[in-house]
Protein backbone atom coordinates (compact mmCIF):
# COMPACT_ATOMS: atom_id res chain seq x y z
CA UNK A 1 0.00 0.00 0.00
CA UNK A 2 1.44 3.47 -0.78
CA UNK A 3 1.96 6.09 1.18
CA UNK A 4 2.46 9.89 1.41
CA UNK A 5 5.54 11.32 2.75
CA UNK A 6 4.19 15.48 3.40
CA UNK A 7 7.10 16.92 1.81
CA UNK A 8 8.10 20.63 2.15
CA UNK A 9 8.97 21.16 -0.59
CA UNK A 10 5.52 20.22 -2.73
CA UNK A 11 3.98 21.28 -5.25
CA UNK A 12 1.12 22.75 -3.17
CA UNK A 13 3.56 24.54 -0.85
CA UNK A 14 4.99 26.33 -3.67
CA UNK A 15 2.21 27.21 -6.12
CA UNK A 16 0.07 28.47 -2.55
CA UNK A 17 -3.11 26.91 -3.23
CA UNK A 18 -5.58 26.93 -0.41
CA UNK A 19 -5.55 24.71 2.46
CA UNK A 20 -8.15 22.18 1.37
CA UNK A 21 -6.76 21.99 -2.19
CA UNK A 22 -3.07 21.74 -0.87
CA UNK A 23 -3.83 18.49 1.07
CA UNK A 24 -5.94 16.78 -1.53
CA UNK A 25 -2.67 18.08 -3.95
CA UNK A 26 -0.26 16.64 -2.05
CA UNK A 27 -2.51 13.05 -1.41
CA UNK A 28 -2.25 13.17 -5.80
CA UNK A 29 1.06 14.31 -6.53
CA UNK A 30 3.09 12.62 -3.43
CA UNK A 31 1.58 9.42 -2.50
CA UNK A 32 3.99 6.96 -3.45
CA UNK A 33 4.12 2.96 -4.22
CA UNK A 34 6.57 0.80 -1.89
CA UNK A 35 8.18 -0.36 -4.99
CA UNK A 36 8.70 3.14 -7.23
CA UNK A 37 12.07 2.95 -8.66
CA UNK A 38 15.45 4.38 -7.08
CA UNK A 39 16.78 8.46 -8.20
CA UNK A 40 19.86 7.83 -10.82
CA UNK A 41 22.35 10.14 -9.83
CA UNK A 42 25.18 11.00 -11.80
CA UNK A 43 26.54 14.03 -10.13
CA UNK A 44 24.96 13.48 -6.88
CA UNK A 45 25.77 16.27 -4.32
CA UNK A 46 24.47 18.80 -7.13
CA UNK A 47 22.18 16.07 -8.56
CA UNK A 48 20.24 16.03 -5.08
CA UNK A 49 20.07 19.76 -4.49
CA UNK A 50 22.54 19.82 -1.44
CA UNK A 51 25.35 21.74 -0.86
CA UNK A 52 28.74 20.90 -1.11
CA UNK A 53 30.82 20.00 2.17
CA UNK A 54 34.00 19.00 0.16
CA UNK A 55 35.40 14.85 -0.22
CA UNK A 56 37.46 13.08 2.79
CA UNK A 57 38.82 9.61 3.29
CA UNK A 58 36.85 7.49 5.75
CA UNK A 59 39.58 5.91 7.76
CA UNK A 60 37.04 4.37 10.65
CA UNK A 61 33.41 3.05 10.74
CA UNK A 62 32.56 3.98 14.86
CA UNK A 63 29.01 2.17 14.13
CA UNK A 64 26.38 1.95 11.39
CA UNK A 65 25.63 5.37 11.06
CA UNK A 66 28.60 7.46 11.66
CA UNK A 67 32.30 7.30 10.00
CA UNK A 68 35.60 9.09 10.89
CA UNK A 69 37.25 10.91 8.25
CA UNK A 70 41.20 11.27 7.94
CA UNK A 71 41.37 14.82 8.84
CA UNK A 72 39.81 13.18 12.47
CA UNK A 73 36.08 15.14 12.20
CA UNK A 74 33.04 12.46 12.76
CA UNK A 75 30.41 12.16 9.92
CA UNK A 76 26.89 11.72 11.17
CA UNK A 77 25.23 10.10 8.25
CA UNK A 78 22.07 12.45 8.18
CA UNK A 79 18.68 11.21 7.77
CA UNK A 80 19.18 8.18 9.06
CA UNK A 81 19.40 5.82 12.47
CA UNK A 82 21.06 2.46 12.33
CA UNK A 83 20.43 0.04 15.00
CA UNK A 84 22.61 1.45 17.92
CA UNK A 85 26.00 -0.08 19.95
CA UNK A 86 26.80 0.27 23.30
CA UNK A 87 30.04 2.58 22.54
CA UNK A 88 30.94 2.57 26.26
CA UNK A 89 27.71 3.64 27.51
CA UNK A 90 27.23 1.35 31.18
CA UNK A 91 24.56 -0.89 30.91
CA UNK A 92 23.24 -0.36 27.28
CA UNK A 93 22.66 -2.91 24.92
CA UNK A 94 23.36 -3.34 21.74
CA UNK A 95 20.33 -3.23 19.32
CA UNK A 96 19.58 -6.42 17.13
CA UNK A 97 21.58 -6.40 14.11
CA UNK A 98 24.31 -3.82 15.54
CA UNK A 99 27.36 -5.47 14.28
CA UNK A 100 25.93 -6.25 11.15
CA UNK A 101 25.10 -2.31 10.45
CA UNK A 102 28.17 -1.60 11.31
CA UNK A 103 29.95 -3.76 8.74
CA UNK A 104 27.58 -2.57 6.07
CA UNK A 105 28.64 0.87 6.37
CA UNK A 106 32.64 -0.51 6.82
CA UNK A 107 31.97 -1.74 3.65
CA UNK A 108 30.56 0.77 2.18
CA UNK A 109 32.80 3.10 2.98
CA UNK A 110 36.11 2.11 4.82
CA UNK A 111 39.45 3.25 2.74
CA UNK A 112 37.63 5.33 0.25
CA UNK A 113 37.27 9.25 -0.49
CA UNK A 114 33.96 10.20 -0.19
CA UNK A 115 32.07 13.68 -1.23
CA UNK A 116 29.27 15.46 1.37
CA UNK A 117 26.34 16.60 0.84
CA UNK A 118 24.65 19.38 2.89
CA UNK A 119 20.57 19.98 2.74
CA UNK A 120 20.26 21.26 6.63
CA UNK A 121 22.21 22.02 9.87
CA UNK A 122 25.87 20.54 9.24
CA UNK A 123 26.90 19.84 12.69
CA UNK A 124 25.12 18.56 15.84
CA UNK A 125 26.00 19.25 19.60
CA UNK A 126 28.40 16.87 19.61
CA UNK A 127 30.58 18.68 16.71
CA UNK A 128 30.28 15.84 14.03
CA UNK A 129 29.41 16.67 10.86
CA UNK A 130 25.77 16.20 9.50
CA UNK A 131 26.38 15.09 6.07
CA UNK A 132 24.59 13.00 3.27
CA UNK A 133 28.04 10.37 1.87
CA UNK A 134 28.70 9.59 -1.98
CA UNK A 135 31.05 7.33 -3.40
CA UNK A 136 33.00 7.76 -6.35
CA UNK A 137 30.37 5.81 -8.26
CA UNK A 138 27.46 8.09 -7.28
CA UNK A 139 26.63 5.99 -5.03
CA UNK A 140 24.74 7.59 -2.21
CA UNK A 141 25.44 5.56 1.33
CA UNK A 142 22.45 6.62 3.25
CA UNK A 143 20.15 5.03 0.30
CA UNK A 144 22.22 1.74 0.08
CA UNK A 145 22.18 1.36 3.71
CA UNK A 146 17.93 2.11 3.56
CA UNK A 147 18.05 -0.37 0.49
CA UNK A 148 19.99 -3.12 2.65
CA UNK A 149 17.55 -2.66 5.41
CA UNK A 150 20.33 -1.77 7.86
CA UNK A 151 19.23 1.78 8.82
CA UNK A 152 15.69 3.67 9.46
CA UNK A 153 14.63 7.36 8.41
CA UNK A 154 15.27 9.29 11.35
CA UNK A 155 15.19 13.26 10.31
CA UNK A 156 14.82 16.30 12.08
CA UNK A 157 13.03 19.74 11.72
CA UNK A 158 16.29 21.51 10.34
CA UNK A 159 17.25 18.87 8.23
CA UNK A 160 14.56 17.79 6.10
CA UNK A 161 16.37 17.30 2.50
CA UNK A 162 15.93 13.83 0.89
CA UNK A 163 13.47 12.88 3.17
CA UNK A 164 10.76 11.60 0.59
CA UNK A 165 13.22 9.39 -0.95
CA UNK A 166 14.38 7.73 1.65
CA UNK A 167 10.79 6.99 2.90
CA UNK A 168 10.71 5.33 -0.25
CA UNK A 169 13.75 3.23 -0.16
CA UNK A 170 12.58 2.33 3.67
CA UNK A 171 9.14 1.31 2.86
CA UNK A 172 10.24 -1.16 -0.14
CA UNK A 173 13.40 -2.32 1.98
CA UNK A 174 10.72 -3.31 4.79
CA UNK A 175 8.32 -4.76 2.00
CA UNK A 176 10.77 -6.82 1.02
CA UNK A 177 11.94 -8.23 4.09
CA UNK A 178 15.52 -7.01 4.67
CA UNK A 179 17.90 -6.47 7.08
CA UNK A 180 15.99 -5.79 10.60
CA UNK A 181 12.95 -5.83 8.60
CA UNK A 182 13.10 -9.86 9.36
CA UNK A 183 13.59 -8.70 13.29
CA UNK A 184 10.71 -8.28 15.50
CA UNK A 185 12.43 -5.30 17.48
CA UNK A 186 11.98 -3.10 14.62
CA UNK A 187 8.81 -4.41 13.37
CA UNK A 188 5.82 -1.40 12.80
CA UNK A 189 3.69 -1.45 15.81
CA UNK A 190 -0.08 -0.81 16.19
CA UNK A 191 -1.22 1.33 18.04
CA UNK A 192 -2.65 -0.66 20.49
CA UNK A 193 0.90 -1.67 21.02
CA UNK A 194 2.68 1.17 21.28
CA UNK A 195 3.13 0.98 24.75
CA UNK A 196 5.31 -1.94 23.91
CA UNK A 197 8.26 0.14 23.00
CA UNK A 198 8.38 3.00 25.53
CA UNK A 199 11.45 4.79 25.38
CA UNK A 200 11.98 3.97 21.96
CA UNK A 201 12.08 5.40 18.82
CA UNK A 202 9.61 3.10 16.02
CA UNK A 203 7.58 3.06 13.95
CA UNK A 204 3.46 3.15 14.80
CA UNK A 205 0.41 3.04 12.56
CA UNK A 206 -2.95 3.54 13.10
CA UNK A 207 -6.86 4.88 11.96
CA UNK A 208 -6.73 8.61 13.61
CA UNK A 209 -9.81 8.74 15.79
CA UNK A 210 -10.02 12.23 16.12
CA UNK A 211 -7.95 15.55 17.05
CA UNK A 212 -8.15 18.61 18.87
CA UNK A 213 -5.93 22.07 19.53
CA UNK A 214 -5.19 22.59 23.07
CA UNK A 215 -4.11 26.32 24.48
CA UNK A 216 -1.80 26.24 20.82
CA UNK A 217 -0.88 22.23 21.16
CA UNK A 218 -2.09 19.84 19.00
CA UNK A 219 -3.31 16.44 19.27
CA UNK A 220 -3.41 13.46 17.26
CA UNK A 221 -5.75 10.86 19.18
CA UNK A 222 -6.03 7.21 18.26
CA UNK A 223 -8.00 6.12 21.05
CA UNK A 224 -11.36 6.93 22.75
CA UNK A 225 -9.53 7.71 25.87
CA UNK A 226 -6.95 10.15 26.18
CA UNK A 227 -5.51 9.43 29.35
CA UNK A 228 -4.64 5.81 28.04
CA UNK A 229 -4.18 5.17 24.33
CA UNK A 230 -1.67 6.50 21.77
CA UNK A 231 -1.49 9.89 20.71
CA UNK A 232 0.75 12.34 18.89
CA UNK A 233 1.13 15.76 19.43
CA UNK A 234 2.92 18.51 18.30
CA UNK A 235 3.25 22.53 19.90
CA UNK A 236 3.08 25.70 18.40
CA UNK A 237 6.84 26.06 16.95
CA UNK A 238 6.28 23.32 14.93
CA UNK A 239 2.91 24.44 13.52
CA UNK A 240 4.23 26.82 11.05
CA UNK A 241 6.25 23.63 9.03
CA UNK A 242 2.67 21.65 9.17
CA UNK A 243 0.70 24.49 7.68
CA UNK A 244 3.36 25.11 4.90
CA UNK A 245 2.97 21.39 4.00
CA UNK A 246 -1.19 22.11 3.40
CA UNK A 247 -1.59 19.44 6.71
CA UNK A 248 -4.64 20.23 8.78
CA UNK A 249 -4.32 17.48 11.47
CA UNK A 250 -8.41 17.69 11.63
CA UNK A 251 -8.20 16.31 7.62
CA UNK A 252 -6.47 13.21 9.68
CA UNK A 253 -9.35 12.13 11.44
CA UNK A 254 -10.69 8.82 10.17
CA UNK A 255 -7.55 8.04 7.73
CA UNK A 256 -4.36 5.51 8.48
CA UNK A 257 -1.64 7.14 8.88
CA UNK A 258 1.92 5.59 10.48
CA UNK A 259 3.66 7.90 12.43
CA UNK A 260 7.54 7.38 13.41
CA UNK A 261 9.18 8.88 16.48
CA UNK A 262 10.32 8.18 20.09
CA UNK A 263 7.94 6.50 22.17
CA UNK A 264 7.14 8.45 25.44
CA UNK A 265 4.29 7.60 28.64
CA UNK A 266 2.53 10.42 29.24
CA UNK A 267 -1.32 9.81 29.35
CA UNK A 268 -0.76 6.72 27.76
CA UNK A 269 1.87 5.97 24.92
CA UNK A 270 3.03 9.94 23.12
CA UNK A 271 4.81 10.30 20.11
CA UNK A 272 6.19 14.22 20.12
CA UNK A 273 6.94 15.13 16.37
CA UNK A 274 8.68 18.00 15.18
CA UNK A 275 7.68 18.29 11.28
CA UNK A 276 5.21 16.90 8.60
CA UNK A 277 7.49 14.06 7.28
CA UNK A 278 7.32 11.86 10.52
CA UNK A 279 3.50 11.30 9.55
CA UNK A 280 2.76 8.86 6.77
CA UNK A 281 -0.58 9.19 5.41
CA UNK A 282 -2.21 5.78 3.34
CA UNK A 283 -4.57 7.06 -0.03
Amino acid sequence: MGTLPISRGSVAARTGLGKTTRWAALLALLTVSPFAPALAVDDPVAAFGLESGGTGEVVSVIDGDTVVLADGSEVRLVGIQAPKLPLGRPGFEAWPLADEAKSALETLTLGQVLSLGYGGRRTDRHGRRLAHLFDGAGTWIQGALLDDGFARVYSFADNRALIPEMLTRERRARAAGHGIWRHPFYAVRTADEAGDVIDRFALVEGVVLDTAVVRGRRYINFGEDWRTDFAVTFDRRAAPLFEEAGLDIADLEGRAVRVRGWVESYNGPLIEITHPEQIEVYP
